[in-house]
């Protein structure tokens, strides 16, 4: 049978490969993989670091408005409860562009996956749904700018293209307004307005991301390359390990060896092609919804109030 076998083997082997140049070929592969998957963790990171500024500065931002709004400076009389309300104002607009801005970023752009034909697209969209924003589609419907903005205000600011945008620049003419009204004065409308400014520079930063794609050459071709070398590599395994044995049964050996190979070198090509987006609503991406809920709560409470809503926790080991 061992010999009925490898007789029948010797058969297949049609062409063979040196080693060197098929090793030299994986070698180049490797390198430009690696590269690829350090480029696309650093696009990943970065917007990990963005959203952390974006934590630090909003809990700041809702420091300066409980500390800095007061009738200290005003000039009429003003109650305690319209304090209040002007803070309720700032920090409910500012939930607001938390929300906002996440739904944005949400947006599929043309080199995402989802928004790819074939089978890529089709998994992605199904990826999405089992493993990605599909998990929290409960939490966003509860979550609406019109719960944090004025209707007046929300019926104007939705119509505009970028409504975060909008909605910092709406927090500034408040804060003009304020100034005019002696509620607060130069010193800290300078402060505050500094804070919306580094607002507009993470959000422009995160869009930077967003819409300025991993460049393709480096993001296809990586695929092309692997998909060479792994045509190849049995070609040049199947010789090798037939000299290991005298009657050639070694050779068999090729098959989960170039499978696992295979899959080790297809998986570093998944890894970086799924982790240069960190924007599109998959199981990898930064969890957006429970940064901006843990915001959200942070910055009610500084208002004083208990009736708050929970927190974003992991479904299914994912949190978003």
């Amino acid at each position: 049978m061992g010999g009925i076998s490898t007789a029948y083997f010797h058969e297949l082997i049609t062409i063979k490969l040196p080693w060197l140049p098929v090793s030299v070929i994986g070698t180049a592969v490797a390198f430009y993989v690696g590269f690829k998957n350090n480029q696309a963790y650093d696009r990943m990171w970065e917007a990990r670091k963005i959203w952390g500024g974006i934590v630090n500065d909003s809990r700041t931002w809702g420091m300066m408005v409980d500390g800095y709004v007061t009738d200290l400076f005003a000039e009429g009389k003003i109650t305690e409860e319209q304090i209040y309300d002007i803070k309720k104002r700032l920090i409910y607009r500012h939930i607001g562009w938390l929300y906002a801005h996440r739904s944005q970023l949400l947006v599929v752009t043309n080199w995402e996956h989802a928004n790819q034909r074939g089978s890529v697209g089709k998994y992605a969209r199904r990826y999405q749904k089992r493993f990605g924003v599909g998990l929290v589609d409960d939490e966003v419907t509860k979550v609406g700018l019109r719960e944090f903005l004025p209707r007046e205000e929300h019926n104007r600011l939705i119509e505009y293209k970028n409504t975060a945008t909008q909605i910092i620049n709406e927090q500034s003419r408040d804060l003009r307004e304020l100034r005019q009204q002696g509620l607060i004065d130069d010193f800290r409308h300078m402060e505050m307005v500094n804070i919306l400014k580094s607002f507009y520079t993470l959000q422009g930063k995160n869009e930077r991301i967003k819409k300025f794609p991993f460049p393709r050459q480096y993001a296809n071709m990586s695929r092309y390359f692997v998909g060479i070398f792994i045509a190849l590599f049995p070609f040049s395994m199947m010789p090798e390990l037939q000299q290991l044995s005298t009657d050639g049964w070694t050779a068999w050996l090729a098959i989960p060896i170039s499978v696992l190979i295979g899959w080790v070198y297809i998986m570093m090509e998944l890894v970086a092609d799924y982790s240069e987006n960190p924007f599109q609503g998959m199981a990898n991406d930064i969890p957006m919804l429970s940064l901006c809920r843990t915001i959200e709560i942070d910055l009610r409470e500084m208002l004083g109030e208990h009736d708050l809503p929970p927190a974003i926790e992991a479904k299914n080991d994912i949190l978003m």
